[in-house]
């Protein structure tokens, strides 16, 4: 017969107490010494619905990966204007790794997020609108293509207009040829919006 180990009774006390914890004892636990208790806290957290600043609080201090991986999953679940405020001030981080996974947190919630796209892609910080562009990538949504067309047909910043050709050649349509064209113009000095407005161009004739 086969053998099963039961848990030793401290490890059941410490899940009933888990299981029992209320909202401010579980955001108190973010702040905890030992990164399992505050993995456990941010994971419990997704009951909470005011647990949002807390946790984008605590997400932009956490050293330990596993922690930030669940402060972000949990963040993308509750999916309020609180959690998604904070994660597009992760966008303006200094921490790269941060920002990276505020995209693809972000990326998990098209309907929170495409209210605010317009804003972002109309940031100040040229970096803001980059990634604001990255995060149209994944976001599902059937604004996307007249979101880039705005954004080629608007944006001084020739980074920008790179990156927004770069999906608008996957996702763009007859409705953005005459802004690619007037992008060109734009833009006749730069070698790769050429390139990048002629892949678009000729991909959308190719359909």
């Amino acid at each position: 017969m086969a053998f099963i180990k039961k848990k030793d009774t401290a490890s059941v006390a410490h899940e009933d107490r888990r299981q029992l914890r209320e909202c401010p004892d579980l955001i108190a636990g973010l702040e905890d010494g030992n990164a399992g208790a505050r993995r456990w806290a941010a994971r419990d957290l997704v009951k909470c619905q005011d647990a949002a600043a807390a946790l984008v609080d605590r997400l932009k201090r956490e050293g330990d990966l596993s922690v930030r991986e669940v402060i972000l999953t949990t963040l993308t679940r509750l999916g309020d204007a609180t959690a998604v405020a904070g994660l597009v001030d992760c966008l303006r981080s200094e921490d790269a790794a941060l920002r990276n996974e505020a995209i693809e947190a972000m990326k998990q919630l098209p309907d929170e997020v495409a209210p605010i796209m317009q804003i972002l892609l109309a940031d100040p910080d040229p970096d803001v609108r980059i990634f604001a562009v990255n995060i149209l990538e994944s976001l599902c949504h059937p604004d996307v293509e007249s979101w880039l067309i705005d954004v080629i047909e608007t944006e001084p910043h020739v980074n920008v207009c790179g990156t927004a050709l770069d999906l608008l050649s996957e996702v763009g349509s007859a409705a953005a040829v005459a802004a690619l064209a007037r992008l060109k113009d734009r833009f006749a000095d730069e070698p790769y919006i050429q390139f990048a407005a002629d892949l678009a161009l000729g991909r959308i004739h190719e359909d």
